[in-house]
């Protein structure tokens, strides 16, 4: 699955990712004037009016005897979809953990377990606070989409400039960096050296003030 989506990100199939990508925007912009129940009914008829004209040809032709009875979709229904009883356990494993680790780390950033991760979600909310005042939850779909399609493809053919300006900008904010750690350090006051501890009296010096005081 993971290998297919990758071959879908990357268009090494032009043909299959167009489909896809093309059937996604079309289904996700219609749900802006009609409901999802609407949508897939319609996709489902659009799909089964050709299956359904091209199985009819195949039946005409088997009855014409110049086809020899075969079937135009049988290596779909030949292919097995269902999961193992292994593989079953698997993904609902997955799926559990998924969601006791998001409500974990809700539960851990709503009571204030660490405070700088709480003072981080609470500006995320504010922020999403005003993107839902300015788009709609399916626009934000509808654009993750096309970032996905675009951004992968987009890396792959610019790639070697993308990396020069990536080092470029490392090396500015480095110089920037160090600039500024110069300039703090230049601005901060030396540290008082501390008084050296006076001298104690040898023997000899000892003896000699006795007799001066004598």
């Amino acid at each position: 699955m993971a290998t297919k989506l990758v071959d879908l990100v990357y268009w090494r199939r032009m043909s299959t990712t167009g489909v896809v990508f093309t059937g996604l925007v079309i289904s996700l912009a219609s749900l802006f004037q009609l409901s999802a129940v609407t949508v897939l009914s319609h996709i489902c008829l659009g799909v089964m009016s050709v299956t359904f004209i091209l199985r009819l040809c195949y039946k005409l032709l088997e009855l014409l005897r110049w086809n020899p009875g075969v079937h135009p979709f049988q290596s779909y229904l030949d292919h097995d979809s269902s999961l193992t009883d292994k593989e079953t356990v698997m993904l609902v494993e997955e799926v559990v953990l998924l969601f006791a680790f998001a409500f974990t780390e809700i539960k851990r950033l709503i009571f204030i377990e660490s405070m700088i991760d709480s003072i981080k979600f609470i500006v995320l909310l504010y922020l999403l606070s005003y993107v839902g005042v300015l788009t709609s939850g399916l626009t934000l779909v509808i654009t993750a989409v096309i970032v996905v399609f675009s951004l992968p493809l987009f890396y792959k053919k610019q790639q070697m400039r993308i990396r020069r300006i990536v080092r470029a900008v490392k090396a500015f904010v480095k110089r920037i960096k160090s600039m500024c750690l110069g300039l703090y350090n230049s601005m901060k006051p030396a540290p008082a050296h501390a008084h050296a501890p006076a001298a104690a009296p040898t023997p000899a010096s000892a003896s000699k003030q006795k007799a001066k005081s004598k």
